[in-house]
């Protein structure tokens, strides 16, 4: 599929990567990793054409259909659908030929591409796009909107959408996930476990990695290596290969240790809750990975909170909203030090409006708040981003923060969120997302709240910054309340989960593997409750013929929940063997020399379970979908 013969690549006087040799081959799901500035983008841009290399070859079959996510969209009145739908090049091309046949007027022309159109399922195309923008976030009601009424985020989930609306051989994605939510993030990773192309996907999101992935490229030191297996698997490897290092070696013993001290700490204090118990799981496999890190540039920790009371924030009855419209209601929260809340639910559903109340960005329209003295809050927020000082450095938006404070002490704070040299003096107008980030995080940091609230943090981190937040926060004494689309993080952060639905606030019966189920259930009630709404005014039939009608539509339905509840027995199952398997590679004993065979039996069962839960997921998401779709346009009256 692609093959790169001795590649060397530049950006200017940099060389990126060089004598770069390997075969990605047809099917292969590969995400391209590396540090910022390695290369990954340039890539892309090379297997586009866009670039061109400076020494070796990149060889692509003849006739190759390529999908992109485009960095622009037009700002016009054309309809949001019709735009996904020039994804499908292929059918415009038709369609445009059918439009030239109708103005010839010529018949035999005209049935040839009907044919074709038909061929390509063309005559199913809207209601394909209509499905892709749904699955993304979009509302029925957003389909005929006009380009230039939509946001930036908006526009780029669009624009993925169209992508994924090209019958292509190879899709190039490159960071798919910044502007989703969990929910479409979870229905982005069904739809490509279900694409039948090749996947080239750049990404810092590391559950995402894990499940989607099947081989991982990737970029350091000016060398390209294609390791088999998911990103996990890529760490385990190269933090065998970095142990031979004897300097590497003894860092990796100290970030062991490190990491071990904050799952021994956990593990002392973890209820039965399913979600304390997940982020215990979450870092004890933290520790097996840490060696595979011990390279980063970032390094942090947040300092002891000046002031910490108990609770730090109370609501009681508390509605909020914008204007006098209330967006939640009833809300009862008591935060205290130490908690760790991750907030689940719907685009829309009112989790940042939850974040900005406790933010004190919006005011209460009823009920009462009571706040702990001189309660210091940490907010970060995408906005914040933009309210950067354009002008000012790093080492400036620091300074002004704490006039009194040392140069040096400055400079070594800095350096650990990746500012060093003359960067830390250049103004920020010209930084990228990714800097800007670390830069509100480091500046949020710095001033040691006791209440941190995290709306999408990561949306521009790397991996390894990611990673370094992750820590960071296991140490951090006062409360956390987190929204992300970045499972890994909300695994490893939280051990409570609120479910943010219906204008209200309560806690999450379950952990994140739970909460697709969660969606599923959710989309099929909604869709009953709405067609029972729309057959209540024109329902007259007697007693009689709707049990009958229901009994009907119960005969139907069965043979779709067998298939679901068969699926969710498999994935339970899987699960189950999974877990026993991290258990025992939890042991450290399974890394001694003696039980390298058993290590590598296990590591092979470990990815063949991964696959095997992939193609489950994928296919309960699909048996799910076609139920609610059934459920949702199967009517009483259908007899057949």
């Amino acid at each position: 599929m692609l093959k790169l013969e001795g590649l060397a690549l530049r950006r200017g006087p940099r060389l990126l990567f060089e004598d770069a040799s390997l075969t990605i081959h047809s099917g292969y799901r590969t995400g391209v990793t590396g540090a910022n500035g390695t290369g990954k983008s340039s890539l892309f841009s090379l297997v586009l054409g866009e670039l061109h290399a400076d020494a070796g070859d990149l060889r692509l079959p003849d006739g190759l259909t390529i999908a992109h996510v485009a960095q622009e969209t037009p700002s016009t009145d054309r309809p949001a659908v019709e735009y996904v739908m020039d994804g499908d090049v292929e059918l415009r091309r038709i369609q445009r030929e059918l439009e030239g046949a109708e103005t010839d007027d010529d018949g035999h022309r005209q049935a040839e591409h009907h044919a074709r159109l038909d061929a390509i399922d063309g005559y199913a195309a809207r209601s394909r796009a209509a499905k892709l923008m749904h699955g993304l976030g979009f509302t029925p009601e957003q389909d005929e909107v006009p380009l230039r009424t939509l946001s930036g985020g908006w526009r780029m989930r669009l624009n993925l959408a169209q992508a994924l609306m090209c019958r292509s051989d190879l899709l190039l994605l490159d960071e798919p996930t910044n502007h989703l939510d969990l929910d479409a993030v979870i229905w982005l990773e069904a739809w490509l476990l279900a694409y039948r192309g090749t996947l080239l996907l750049i990404s810092h999101d590391r559950d995402f990695l894990d499940r989607v992935t099947d081989h991982v490229l990737h970029i350091e030191q000016r060398h390209v290596t294609l390791y088999t297996g998911n990103y996990t698997d890529f760490e385990t490897q190269r933090a065998a290969r970095l142990a031979t290092q004897r300097a590497a070696w003894e860092k990796q013993q100290r970030e062991v240790r490190h990491m071990h001290q904050f799952v021994e700490r956990f593990r002392a204090k973890a209820t039965k809750a399913r979600q304390a118990q997940s982020r215990l799981k979450a870092l004890e496999r933290m520790e097996l990975i840490a060696p595979a890190h011990v390279d980063s540039p970032f390094h942090f920790s947040f300092g002891a909170p000046e002031r910490l009371a108990s609770p730090l924030c109370r609501m009681e009855g508390v509605s909020v909203g914008y204007g006098t419209s209330p967006v939640l209601t009833g809300l009862h929260l008591n935060i205290a030090p130490g908690q760790r809340i991750g907030l689940l639910g719907h685009n829309g559903a009112g989790k940042s409006t939850l974040i900005k109340l406790l933010a004190r960005e919006l005011d209460p329209l009823a009920g009462h708040r009571t706040d702990a003295r001189d309660l210091a809050i940490g907010y970060f927020a995408q906005h914040q981003l933009e309210q950067l000082d354009a002008n000012a450095s790093p080492l400036l938006h620091l300074r002004r923060i704490d006039p009194r404070a040392s140069d040096q002490a400055l400079l070594n704070f800095l350096g650990g969120f990746g500012f060093a040299g003359e960067r830390v003096g250049e103004p920020v107008a010209p930084f990228s997302g990714g800097e800007k980030a670390r830069l509100v995080l480091a500046l949020l940091v710095y001033r040691r709240p006791a209440l941190l609230l995290l709306d999408e943090p990561t949306n521009h981190l790397d991996l390894e910054m990611r990673l370094s937040l992750t820590i960071a926060l296991q140490s951090f004494e006062g409360a956390v309340v987190l929204v992300s689309h970045d499972r890994h993080l909300l695994r490893t952060v939280t051990d409570e989960l609120l479910l943010v639905n219906a204008g209200g606030v309560r806690p999450f019966d379950g952990d994140l593997d739970d909460y697709p189920r969660w969606l599923a259930e959710e989309r099929r009630r909604l869709a009953r409750q709405e067609e029972t709404q729309e057959q209540r005014p024109r329902d007259g039939t007697g007693r009689r013929e709707r049990r009958k009608d229901e009994a009907e539509r119960r005969r139907q339905l069965a043979p779709l929940r067998r298939e679901t509840r068969r699926l969710e027995a498999v994935l339970k199952r899987l699960s189950e063997e999974n877990e026993r398997i991290e258990q025992r590679l939890a042991d450290p004993t399974i890394y001694e020399d003696a039980a390298k065979p058993a290590l590598v039996t296990l590591l092979e069962d470990r990815a063949r379970l991964a696959a095997e839960l992939a193609q489950a997921e994928a296919e309960w998401l699909s048996a799910s979908e076609a139920l609610e779709f059934a459920e949702g346009n199967l009517s009483p009256d259908v007899t057949s």
